[in-house]
């Protein structure tokens, strides 16, 4: 694969066609190098034979069909305890890629980290902090060009089955220069996160890792970017950090 456009905007780019996981390489690599891997060290695979998603699950992307994006920030001007929104501003960063790729097309963030094109899943997120807290590795998964009988799940789809039929490297490189520009500016950037977020204003059912789950109106985030749940019969808002969003209808 050619990624003229996304080397230019790296400070460290490096295209792997099979790797098990792009998250794990590039924090290995970042820990035992962390000079030579500066903000915006950009690890891509064409296949991942093991990586994973939230809560543990497995994420395999078939050779060539999807793109394995990790990326090293280490964001100016951001706190430690504000690292908890970068999953949610690669989110945004990577739906404003999707949209630019399928234009015209209803494309949302769905707390805290799938990207959606009418309602079904095309990209997910996932951080990892360094061991030393000195940045956080952002992993993406996007689909590019799965069939229906190569989806891995039935309410997922690719960019192909929406209609793409563009430059991979013109794909990757809006990624990152829309999460390049939300990073200079943390404010800015959870404004517009609240803003782009499609849960909010959702009725949703959270189920949470002890499989109990609530259902309730989502208002909002919080300053540490979670969930903001209204719960029938409850005073106070319900702040959730961890739980799988299921969106049920509009208000």
């Amino acid at each position: 694969m050619d990624f003229f456009k996304s080397e230019q905007l790296a400070a460290r780019f490096q295209y792997l066609p099979q790797t098990g996981s792009t998250n794990t390489d590039l924090v290995a690599l970042a820990v035992a190098k962390p000079i030579d891997f500066p903000h915006l060290s950009i690890l891509v695979a064409g296949e991942q034979t093991a990586g994973r998603g939230r809560t543990g699950r497995v994420w395999v992307s078939p050779p060539e069909k999807s793109l394995a994006i990790s990326i090293l920030v280490r964001p100016e001007n951001w706190t430690r305890e504000n690292f908890g929104w970068l999953p949610l501003v690669a989110g945004v960063a990577m739906s404003r890629a999707v949209k630019q790729a399928l234009a015209g097309s209803s494309v949302g963030l769905k707390w805290p980290n799938d990207v959606q094109v009418s309602g079904k899943k095309v990209s997910g997120i996932l951080s990892e902090l360094l061991p030393d807290a000195s940045g956080v590795v952002i992993g993406a998964g996007i689909n590019l060009t799965l069939t229906l009988a190569e989806l891995p799940i039935p309410e997922s789809t690719s960019l192909q089955l929406e209609g793409w039929s563009g430059s991979v490297d013109d794909f990757l490189s809006s990624y990152i220069e829309q999460l390049s520009s939300l990073l200079n500016d943390f404010e800015a950037a959870t404004s517009i996160v609240r803003a782009e977020c499609s849960t909010i204003g959702m009725t949703v059912r959270a189920i949470f890792p002890n499989e109990s789950e609530v259902i309730g109106l989502a208002t909002g985030l919080d300053d540490g970017g979670r969930l903001l749940i209204s719960v029938p019969g409850d005073n106070q808002l319900l702040a959730v950090s961890a739980a799988d969003i299921q969106h049920l209808r509009h208000n």
